[in-house]
């Protein structure tokens, strides 16, 4: 952990699992997301939940316009979520909007989980995943999401309860991010 915002949104991660609301929350839909994002950073950022109104962008990648983004996120809502690939192209397309000032990828691979939890009875174990073949996957995934659908679908586990993967899978997303 770099800083006290990491650390203490890593605590509130662990704490939207142990105290069960994560069950409350709905499945892929852009106001789970915003819930997720809400959780980990409240009281760390005042813009906690909120979709971001500026342009950002992260080593030299522009992400989408936030003039667009009331317009991109409910169209990204609705992509079919069915089977992985599908699932996948509808988190590529998430992570393209970027749709908030910081904490996207943290929120969003906890909504991803809770995804492929809910429709495909697997989660990630992202223990196993790779920092930078992950961090270069989802670079090129806008282009083909192939890249980074094989890492993650060679890294499913159907222990989907499993306290130890949803903590460790937890904490390796920060890593991710230092």
């Amino acid at each position: 952990m770099t800083n006290d915002i990491d650390q203490q949104s890593l605590k509130n991660a662990f704490k939207l699992f142990e105290s069960g609301d994560i069950a409350k929350i709905e499945i892929g839909t852009l106001k789970s997301l915003q819930q997720i994002h809400q959780y980990l950073f409240a009281n760390l950022y005042d813009f906690a939940g909120q979709i971001r109104d500026k342009n950002i962008s992260k080593g030299g990648f522009r992400f989408a316009n936030a003039l667009y983004l009331k317009e991109i996120l409910p169209k990204i809502e609705t992509m079919p979520q069915d089977n992985f690939a599908q699932i996948i192209a509808k988190y590529v397309e998430m992570n393209i909007a970027h749709p908030f000032m910081e904490g996207n990828g943290r929120s969003m691979r906890i909504w991803l989980d809770m995804i492929l939890k809910a429709k495909l009875k697997e989660v990630i174990n992202w223990q196993f995943v790779d920092k930078n073949l992950y961090l270069q996957a989802m670079e090129r995934s806008p282009i083909n999401d192939l890249e980074i659908r094989t890492l993650l679908e060679n890294n499913l586990t159907d222990e989907i309860d499993n306290r130890d993967i949803i903590f460790k899978g937890i904490e390796q997303s920060y890593y991710y991010e230092t």
